[in-house]
């Protein structure tokens, strides 16, 4: 389910229990909604409100670091990519054809994370099987000099770095919110609004200002929903350091 789909049922579940209660409002006698009783419900909604501000919070900077963490991977992988090259490149004009494979291998992982259209899909994929027929190009150089098997050893090192920092991206692109701490926080807004309605007067600015407030609760879920998937969505990591390498690669 999308971010935007999950968000648009939070909204409707707390919309339709803020019009539930106004509507109950109505109906109760009204000793219920005067005096230490509307004290009680306000205090009561004080109490869920920084409940549901803290746990907010708390998810906002949890996923907050993941997208962090996921993104800086990618530039660690665009660093790789034009290290690599220059690496080779100063190896000598025989790895002309690894360089080749070096730059199918950085539109592979392009592809792979941001591909034209269809699903995402992390594991395994074109990138791997480049990966490692490039692995083996580098491993059946033949260097002739002290600088080349320095190079060649380098070229091994950052190799492995990159399928280090590849497995890193797909082992950190597990979703970490679970369904229940979801479920949760939707009760929580829902009997928050709830509360507000049952205590809101009936006049358009108070309902005006009702829906502003849950459409900006439903987007602070929605923001923590498209940061928990870096890939996917609308807030998504932007490839511009992989293509900025790819651009420059075999140069």
């Amino acid at each position: 389910m999308s971010s935007l789909m999950t968000a648009g049922i939070l909204f409707g579940c707390v919309s339709l229990g803020t019009f539930l209660a106004l509507w109950l409002s109505r109906r109760l006698p009204e000793a219920h909604l005067t005096g230490d009783s509307r004290d009680v419900v306000k205090q009561g909604l004080g109490v869920i409100g920084t409940l549901t501000a803290l746990v907010l919070g708390l998810l906002v900077a949890s996923t907050k670091g993941t997208y962090d963490a996921q993104s800086g991977t990618i530039k660690e992988v665009a660093a790789q990519f034009a290290l690599m090259d220059r690496v080779l490149a100063r190896y000598g004009p025989e790895t002309r054809e690894a360089r080749e494979e070096l730059r199918n291998l950085a539109q592979a992982v392009l592809d792979q994370f941001w591909p034209q259209s269809g699903p995402i899909q992390l594991t395994g994929g074109a990138s791997r099987q480049i990966g490692e027929a490039f692995f083996d190009r580098v491993a059946a150089l033949e260097p002739k000099t002290e600088a080349q098997r320095l190079l060649k050893s380098r070229a091994l090192e950052t190799t492995v770095g990159l399928a280090q920092l590849r497995q890193r991206l797909v082992v950190n692109s597990d979703r970490t919110l679970p369904t229940s701490l979801l479920v949760l926080l939707a009760f929580w807004q829902t009997t928050l609004f709830a509360g507000f309605g049952l205590l809101a007067p009936r006049n358009a600015t108070a309902m005006i200002v009702l829906c502003i407030c849950m459409l900006a609760s439903c987007s602070a879920l929605f923001v923590v929903l498209e940061l928990d998937r870096p890939f996917e969505g609308m807030i998504r990591i932007s490839d511009a350091p992989i293509r900025t390498v790819l651009s420059h690669l075999g140069e």
